[in-house]
Formats: structure tokens, C-alpha cells, sequence
């Protein structure tokens, strides 16, 4: 199986629910169409809308296999297809290690928010 990343923020020796970023392994359309004919391949915007939806319907059976059918909670909040390819997903921190078992997982990331402040300039 290959690596997941995961993002040293995620706490998994938790009961409590965290919101997770899911990154596919699965391009979204438009990268994957500029990878391929950069690469000299062709691949039509269709095909490539086409393997997203397929991914995202993989993983649906991922969680469905893995999570439901065993009793974990989960809620799915968010679906990506656009600038990146994955999901927006709450679980508890202790049944990560469960989900990561969907081959469809390239990384998973803390939901963070950050602001930054921008520079004062003075005129």
C-alpha cells in the first residue's frame, strides 16, 4: 500500500470528533489534463471530470465498508473537486487509523484556519 502523509497536527489518541482535509490520490480534472499534455499524452477534459467522480465514488465505498458498516460515526462536511481532489471529513481522532486503510488517501491534513495579518504600510 503506498504512503499516506499525515499531517503531524492530527491528534489520533483521541475520542473527540476532529475535522480532517482528505486528499485523493486522484488529480482533479483540469491538473490532470495539464500533467498529461505536458507529459506528450492526451487526456480530454471529459475523461479526466471522469476519474474524479470515480474517485470520490471509490472512496464513498471505502467509508461504507470501513466505517459504516462497523458502527463508526463520521460525517462527510465537504466534497473538493476543483482546486484539489478529496474531501472535508469529522471522526474521531482514535478511528483515523481505521480510515487510512482506503487506498483512495493520499494525505490527510488538520482542518486549520489561519489568518495572517497583513502589513501595516504607512504613507
Amino acid at each position: 500500500m503506498p504512503t499516506i502523509y499525515v499531517d503531524p497536527l492530527i491528534t489520533m489518541n483521541t475520542n473527540e470528533e476532529i475535522t480532517l482535509i482528505i486528499h485523493f490520490r486522484t488529480l482533479p480534472a483540469h491538473a490532470a489534463v495539464a500533467i498529461a499534455k505536458s507529459s506528450g499524452y492526451s487526456l480530454s477534459q471529459e475523461k479526466a471530470e471522469q476519474e474524479v467522480e470515480a474517485s470520490h465514488l471509490r472512496f464513498r465505498r471505502d467509508v461504507q465498508r470501513f466505517l459504516s458498516e462497523v458502527g463508526i460515526p463520521f460525517k462527510i462536511n465537504h466534497i473538493y473537486k476543483t482546486v484539489f481532489n478529496g474531501v472535508s471529513l469529522s471522526i474521531q481522532g482514535n478511528k483515523i487509523p481505521v480510515l487510512l486503510q482506503s487506498p483512495e488517501i493520499a494525505a490527510i491534513y488538520a482542518n486549520k484556519e489561519f489568518k495572517i495579518n497583513p502589513p501595516y504600510l504607512q504613507y
